[in-house]
């Protein structure tokens, strides 16, 4: 078992004194209502002792095991599981470079990425997708000027958090990609990115559940930080609830973890 909670983990030791705090009603009516002999007295306590350590290493336990958790944020439903992006809920977010490049050749981009899978296994015609995200009026709008200096790929860039809405997904501009065609962001770049993705999402979710990855982990290379999955993941739970962003029941965001990072995720001691 990966060790990810702390035998002494302040989260842990609060939701511990919680249940001993009932464990000790029912103890106090125990000894009230029944007489034990002087003589066996200490042996139960020795064996309420035991009891309350056993408990506390069983949670402990549970704790390490975790896997996945729900959360409220500003009243929106918000769930972090182990999963496959691609079967689970209704709007499913594909994050692409700032050009929305569609090439999938481990050049431009990796074919075993989330980006490179969505390209090989789910578009049935690229040429209709680069056409869609051309006549897309919203793009348009905040389209950046063309990079006529990009020798591979396309030329016009996108702000980072611009959404195209392709069916069932949400094809998000993430990532940089400098002269060698290396993705990378700035701390600064992926917080002002999440911003303005979560008001993109606002925008097109049409009260339909979201589902995302962790947005920064993978391939994406931070130039001025190193920054843990950990970390990602509370930026991007931190962002959610910093952009009042409203889901109402049934809808909700999901982030799903893909199952090569589940030992690097504290999942129990996430927070709302």
């Amino acid at each position: 078992m990966k060790i990810k909670v702390s035998f002494f983990s302040r989260t842990l030791w609060k939701r511990y004194l919680v249940l001993v705090s009932g464990i000790s009603v029912f103890a106090s009516f125990f000894f009230v209502a029944i007489e034990i002999p002087n003589d066996r007295k200490s042996g139960v306590l020795v064996g309420i002792a035991a009891t309350l350590i056993v408990v506390y290493a069983i949670l402990w336990a549970l704790a390490n095991k975790a896997s996945s958790k729900k959360l409220n944020i500003n009243g929106s439903p918000l769930e972090i599981k182990i999963g496959d992006i691609f079967k689970e809920g209704e709007l499913r977010v594909i994050n692409f470079n700032e050009y929305f490049d569609t090439v999938a050749d481990d050049i431009l981009i990796a074919k075993s990425s989330l980006n490179g899978k969505y390209l090989n296994d789910k578009v049935t015609d690229i040429a209709a997708l680069d056409q869609a995200i051309l006549d897309d009026s919203h793009l348009a709008e905040v389209k950046g000027e063309e990079n006529t200096a990009r020798k591979t790929g396309k030329k016009v860039p996108y702000p980072l958090g611009s959404i195209h809405v392709s069916d069932e997904y949400l094809l998000v501009a993430f990532s940089k990609f400098d002269k060698d065609n290396k993705a990378y962001l700035l701390m600064r770049d992926y917080i002002n990115c999440l911003m303005t993705f979560w008001e993109e999402v606002d925008r097109v979710y049409a009260s339909k559940s979201v589902v995302m990855p962790l947005m920064g982990a993978g391939i994406t290379r931070f130039k001025d930080v190193d920054v843990s999955e950990q970390e990602l993941l509370e930026l991007l739970i931190w962002s959610f609830r910093v952009s009042r962003v409203k889901f109402r029941h049934p809808a909700k965001v999901t982030i799903v973890i893909h199952e090569s990072m589940k030992d690097k995720i504290n999942f129990y001691e996430l927070k709302g």
